[in-house]
């Protein structure tokens, strides 16, 4: 039976870890952080990535190094992080493949949900369907007919095998029942440098990373992605009034940490980052490239990923997609 001074006993004992807990925190970060990008510099991810860090950089004053690890659909990244120290020095910045290279790949290095710690949502984004300038579909019936008096000679380019891109150009071809090639790149910049001069007929690309490339007059964007049309681009139809019914895509970023983080830790990045992203330069210029900052508790990214990993399965297994490390 716990006596008056067994529990006294317990609270001296409990309050130096209590305020270790809380100096640990108060004295975090003591050193430069990383964020790991899963992808090559100039992608929607990298953008992103840079986008907070340099605000809690500020906040933080502290380095904060955007570190780019691509290759395996993210999982060499994902791997890197999975087994770095668990102290809050390493920030994995991450999106979908968070829920489908479960699917995608027979053997992983990592275990998604193991492994890792959610912190917070960080946006929300529509893709583009686009093609080149030299192209000669104007539209997005255009373009399937295009496909179809050229049977096996179409291709899209992707940021990478397993990515959205790549998932949004298998889902294209079952709905618009084409044939298309898949042709991946480590990264969105190289896959936008030869959708441009016509080496590759259609990208479904994350707004940040091509919405310039549209309105510089580089390629033609024929739909957004989602449900409903985008407000910055409003004149752009969806590829669901195009004439392909069901397509509703978005890519979605958040960060993670390696799992066993100190909690106190994930709770000061969670609300540095949450402000980072209403931070008036930094909310606005999310929103100028199409994306929408959200923000969430680490428990509301873990519900998140859940309903991705439900989304995305039978999609990947339906299209019988198995990929290599």
């Amino acid at each position: 039976m716990l006596t008056r001074r067994h529990l006294v006993g317990l609270a001296v004992i409990a309050a130096p870890a209590i305020l270790s807990s809380r100096a640990r925190a108060a004295d975090w970060p003591a050193k430069p952080v990383r964020i790991v990008v899963p992808f090559t510099p100039g992608g929607s991810t990298d953008i992103t990535a840079r986008l907070v860090g340099n605000r809690l950089q500020e906040v933080w004053g502290q380095t904060v190094v955007v570190e780019n690890k691509p290759g395996a659909g993210g999982n060499i990244a994902a791997d890197l992080v999975a087994h770095s120290e668990a102290d809050g020095y390493t920030v994995f910045i991450v999106g979908p493949g968070m829920a489908t290279n479960p699917f995608l790949y027979p053997s992983l290095s990592y275990d998604p949900v193991n492994d890792f710690a959610p912190v917070t949502m960080l946006i929300t984004q529509p893709n583009l369907m686009c093609v080149p300038n030299s192209s000669p579909a104007t539209s997005v019936q255009a373009f399937i007919a295009h496909c179809n008096a050229n049977r096996g000679k179409v291709t899209y380019a992707s940021s990478g095998n397993g990515t959205t891109l790549h998932l949004s150009g298998e889902l294209f071809k079952r709905l618009a029942r084409v044939e298309m090639t898949h042709i991946p790149y480590r990264g969105g910049a190289p896959a936008i440098n030869d959708l441009i001069p016509g080496r590759v007929d259609v990208i479904f690309d994350n707004m940040p990373s091509i919405l310039s490339h549209v309105q510089a007059g580089h390629v033609r964007a024929l739909a957004v992605t989602t449900k409903q049309r985008v407000a910055l681009v409003p004149e752009i139809p969806t590829l669901d009034e195009s004439g392909v019914p069901g397509f509703d895509v978005f890519s979605w970023f958040g960060f993670f940490v390696p799992a066993k983080t100190p909690p106190e830790v994930i709770a000061k990045i969670n609300a540095d980052t949450n402000a980072a992203l209403v931070h008036p330069p930094v909310k606005t210029r999310f929103e100028q490239l199409g994306a929408s900052p959200k923000g969430s508790t680490p428990a509301e990214l873990a519900a998140f990923l859940k309903s991705e990993t439900d989304k995305w399965g039978p999609v990947i297994r339906d299209a019988r997609i198995k990929l290599e490390n």
